[in-house]
């Protein structure tokens, strides 16, 4: 099934997706985000990989004014000698400050606990418990709040096909079902942060673990700026174009979140094959030129 594309006669929002190291298969995760934002007719799309070396990487300080949505796709969750340089930290700071749009990958939320605004940038992360507020959702949709050192630190169990259910009305999920299916999803629970100016729009059950529901999309305001952040969108090394990546639903949500990043609404609609709470669906992974036994 072809992906629904919108007019492409509108103008294009230019888009940067960061990377360069990360425990997933960043390079991977890149190349098929920027596919399915290319793909919507929305966006041109830039890449900048944070260099090794480095000299290199003093010099690394990509322009983030030059564009309306940077998508973060860099984790240093295994070494934190793996960083962006503070030219950089603060170039970032003041570019979502200033009313740019963040878009926090997946693993993404995993990365830089030193990186104080960063922190407050996300919102939410994978953060141990004595370094901030976890939110569960409980039965009657409700926030609860665990303090700094009540609980546990963020983790989460094996990955399953989960329920996203909506919290809050939002023009992300304008349109959607109030529940659908994903696939082979990571949910995460106790996610932890400075949780300051934040919305949560969905939730899933996590059934193979924690037995809770926890938020799966936030969304942040920053200065002027908007992030949004998201445990969907896990690619592991290995995979190739994971069924969690050909979920009508998270390409739907991918382009249609990084659209209210750029611009502030979404034009994006809601595809015929979009997920029920009853079904998920997948695309078939021919769409990247990828053959269906690979």
């Amino acid at each position: 099934m072809s992906m629904n594309l919108s007019a492409q006669t509108q103008s294009t929002h230019k888009a940067l997706i960061v990377d360069g190291f990360s425990n997933h298969d960043w390079k991977q995760t890149t190349a098929v985000i920027r596919w399915i934002l290319e793909s919507s007719g929305k966006f041109k799309v830039d890449v900048s990989t944070v260099p090794l070396d480095s000299i290199q990487k003093r010099e690394w300080n990509p322009d983030f004014k030059s564009y309306a949505v940077v998508i973060q796709n860099s984790n240093n969750i295994h070494d934190l000698k793996l960083s962006w340089p503070e030219p950089a930290q603060k170039s970032l700071e003041r570019y979502v400050q200033n009313g740019g749009g963040l878009y926090i990958l997946h693993s993404a939320n995993n990365a830089f606990p030193n990186w104080k605004e960063y922190d407050k940038m996300i919102g939410l992360g994978w953060r141990s418990a004595d370094s901030g507020i976890a939110l569960e959702v409980n039965d009657q949709k409700q926030l609860i709040k665990h303090a700094r050192g009540e609980g546990k630190g963020t983790s989460h169990g094996d990955r399953f096909d989960a329920l996203i259910q909506l919290l809050n009305p939002h023009p992300i999920n304008e349109g959607y079902p109030a529940s659908w299916k994903t696939v082979n999803t990571e949910v995460y629970s106790y996610p932890r942060g400075t949780s300051e100016n934040l919305t949560i729009l969905s939730y899933a059950y996590d059934s193979t673990d924690t037995k809770k529901m926890w938020p799966v999309e936030w969304v942040v305001k920053y200065g002027k700026g908007n992030v949004y952040n998201s445990s969907m969108g896990h690619l592991w090394r290995g995979e190739t174009f994971p069924p969690a990546y050909r979920c009508a639903g998270f390409q739907t949500t991918v382009i249609r979140a990084a659209e209210w990043l750029a611009s502030g609404k979404v034009t994006y609609p809601v595809p015929v094959d979009f997920p029920t709470s009853e079904n998920y669906s997948l695309r078939p992974k021919g769409m990247l030129g990828i053959t269906e036994n690979e």
